[in-house]
């Protein structure tokens, strides 16, 4: 068993949430993570457009706008990032304060590590192999670079926990 597996690592509240309702809906393993599924269990809409991502939220209806110019490997990452602001974030960022806004994004990019590479399916992530950021990109469907932040991450809360204790 990997080292990381052997972990005092403690998932934030975020992580905790994200897994809950991963399992709620039936997401149990990589191949299950699925923006339709998640979109469809929410009841928002999705539309690729070439035109820039956004999320509108106008009394019941809710939809996420993906910008069809960008990378394939970005749509998900795109998804999760406005998928955020529906769930987690209220106002209009044109008319806040800009460090709330920023507070905003902060958060938008966490939850997009989490929801695209749950810590619950590290298991599935092969760590001591060479090529493990390309087999993350295969098996999340996301960028190298979000696979290589998020298991960084993951590895240096690991070695802040072994310290700690």
């Amino acid at each position: 068993m990997s080292k990381l597996y052997q972990l005092t690592y403690r998932t934030t509240g975020l992580e905790d949430w994200v897994s809950r309702f991963y399992s709620r809906i039936g997401i149990t393993n990589p191949n299950s993570i699925s923006e339709e599924r998640i979109s469809r269990f929410l009841g928002i809409y999705v539309k690729k457009k070439p035109i820039p991502s956004s999320f509108h939220v106008i009394g019941r209806y809710q939809d996420i706008v993906i910008d069809s110019r960008e990378p394939i490997e970005k749509h998900r990452e795109i998804f999760f990032h406005e998928l955020c602001h529906i769930l987690r974030h209220s106002g209009v960022q044109t008319i806040m304060p800009a460090s709330f806004r920023e507070l905003q994004e902060w958060d938008a990019h966490h939850f997009t590590q989490y929801a695209a590479i749950p810590y619950h399916m590290i298991k599935y992530i092969p760590i001591n192999d060479r090529d493990v950021i390309k087999q993350m990109t295969d098996m999340f469907l996301v960028s190298p670079e979000l696979c290589e932040e998020r298991l960084e991450q993951i590895i240096r809360r690991n070695q802040i926990q072994r310290s700690i204790y």
